[in-house]
C-alpha cells in the first residue's frame, strides 16, 4: 500500500512541475512583448442613401385653367321666307362650299302653290349643328344649320380677378383633353376681355389651339396651362431633396475625397421658384453635382454614407 502512495505522489509532482513550466513560459512571452488578442474600436455608423444629379434646364410657372373648345368662326343659316322644310341637302359633319344648297323651304299654303326657296351656305365650312328637320315649319328667325368655317378652334377661359395680372397676349399655352390622355396641344392667348364679369369677378380670355391633327372637336372640355413665366439654363432639383432647419435650406452633396469612404457634406442653397415638385436653385449647387435625394433626413455634415441606388435626374425641359 505504501508503494502505491509513493507512486501517486511522484506523478502529481511531475504534473505540477509541467504546469508551472508552461505558466512561466507564457509569462515570459507576455513580458517579452508578444502580441495578445486584438482590441476592436467602436464601429463607424454608415447611412444608406439614394442619390441623383442636379440638372441644368428650363422651369416654367403656369396658371392652370379649364374651358370649352369652340369653332373659331361659326355662322347660322336662315331662310328668307317662312314655310316648311321640304328638303335637306346636308347632315351634321357635312362639308359644304359657299353658296352650296343646305335646305329647301316651301312657302306653299292650302290652295296656293309656290316654288320652294333654296337656302344656301353663307361660307365654306362644316355643318356642326342642324336644327332643321323635314316637315318642320320655320321662319326667317329660326336657324336651319350652323356652319363652322375652317379648322381653327378657340378655347374660352374665365380667369379669376386675382390672377389677371399674370395674363397677357401671345402667352404660350399647353392644352390637354380627356379623349387623348398624355398628349399635349399647343395654344396661344389672342384676346383678353377689356372688362370683368361683375357677378363672377372673372375675365374672359380666348386662345387659339393648333388642331392640325384634327383630333380636337368643338364642344370638348379642355384643361389649359397658360405659361406665365419661363426661365432657361437654370439649375433645378427635386424639391424633396431639400431640408429646412433653423432658417436654412440645404442639401447633402457627395464628398469623394477619401478613397475609402463616401461622406455627406451639407451645402446651403438659395432657392428660386418651385413648380410641380421641381425647385430652381439660384446659388449653392452646380449642374451635374450629385446629392442625396432619399435618406437625407438622418444625415449631418460629415456623416459616412453608402449609396444603395442612383435615381435618374429630372427632365431638363
Amino acid at each position: 500500500m505504501s508503494k502505491t502512495i509513493r507512486l501517486r505522489a511522484a506523478v502529481a509532482a511531475v504534473f505540477v512541475t509541467t504546469v508551472l513550466g508552461f505558466s512561466g513560459c507564457n509569462r515570459s512571452t507576455a513580458a517579452a512583448g508578444a502580441p495578445g488578442p486584438a482590441t476592436a474600436g467602436p464601429p463607424v455608423q454608415v447611412y444608406a442613401v439614394s442619390t441623383t444629379t442636379a440638372v441644368q434646364g428650363q422651369i416654367q410657372d403656369y396658371l392652370a385653367l379649364s374651358g370649352d373648345i369652340y369653332a373659331s368662326s361659326t355662322v347660322d343659316t336662315y331662310s328668307d321666307i317662312a314655310g316648311k322644310v321640304s328638303k335637306l341637302y346636308v347632315s351634321i359633319g357635312s362639308r359644304v362650299q359657299k353658296n352650296a344648297p343646305v335646305a329647301e323651304v316651301d312657302p306653299s299654303k292650302p290652295g296656293m302653290d309656290y316654288v320652294p326657296s333654296v337656302v344656301k351656305a353663307p361660307l365654306t365650312g362644316t355643318i356642326v349643328t342642324l336644327p332643321a328637320q323635314l316637315g318642320m315649319t320655320v321662319s326667317p328667325m329660326v336657324s336651319l344649320a350652323r356652319i363652322s368655317g375652317g379648322t381653327g378652334l378657340e378655347i374660352w377661359l374665365n380667369v379669376a380677378e386675382r390672377f389677371i395680372s399674370k395674363i397677357a397676349l401671345n402667352q404660350s399655352c399647353e392644352v390637354t383633353v380627356d379623349a387623348y390622355p398624355g398628349q399635349t396641344f399647343k395654344g396661344t392667348t389672342f384676346e383678353l376681355s377689356p372688362t370683368l364679369d361683375s357677378a363672377a369677378r372673372t375675365m374672359l380670355v380666348k386662345l387659339t389651339v393648333d388642331n392640325s391633327s384634327g383630333k380636337l372637336k368643338a364642344g370638348m372640355f379642355a384643361k389649359v396651362r397658360i405659361i406665365t413665366e419661363a426661365k432657361n439654363n437654370i439649375v433645378k432639383i427635386p424639391f424633396q431633396a431639400v431640408i429646412s432647419r433653423n432658417g436654412d435650406q440645404y442639401v447633402f452633396v457627395i464628398d469623394k475625397t477619401d478613397p475609402n469612404a463616401l461622406v455627406a457634406r451639407k451645402r446651403i442653397i438659395t432657392p428660386g421658384i418651385s413648380i410641380d415638385g421641381v425647385l430652381e436653385v439660384t446659388q449653392g449647387l452646380a449642374p451635374n453635382e450629385v446629392f442625396v435625394i432619399q435618406g437625407q433626413t438622418l444625415l449631418d455634415d460629415g456623416y459616412r454614407i453608402n449609396v444603395i441606388s442612383q435615381i435618374a435626374p429630372i427632365d431638363a425641359n
